[in-house]
């Protein structure tokens, strides 16, 4: 395990890309498990492609950065903008659980 570096965290994809794939990878597969194929990879594929994860060190806490109009970006799935709100937001969390997790934070 890597220790984490909130610094270091900075330059994320030099010092913890395998970390972040880790997570991002086990956060699609438990998502994956409980909604609709077709949402989840919509979500991964054309919106969390573009996200990005935050430290806050005030907040010893990661947050996702989201690209402007998350939902806009979809295509070839048909969701309420309600329910994509709710599905995204518990990826996020997923996220965000993942990378204290893999950082044991």
């Amino acid at each position: 395990m890597v220790e984490f570096d909130p610094e270091k965290f900075e330059d994320k994809y030099a010092h913890y890309f395998p970390q972040l794939q880790r997570s991002y990878k086990n956060a699609f597969n438990a998502m994956n498990e409980q909604y609709d194929s077709t949402l989840i990879h919509a979500i991964d594929q054309q919106v969390l492609n573009e996200s990005e994860p935050i430290y806050d060190p005030d907040a010893e806490d990661f947050y996702i950065e989201l690209p402007e109009d998350p939902y806009d970006r979809l295509t070839g799935v048909v969701v309420t903008e309600e329910k994509f709100e709710a599905v995204l937001a518990e990826y996020r969390e997923r996220l965000r659980s993942q990378l204290r997790r893999t950082f044991r934070l």
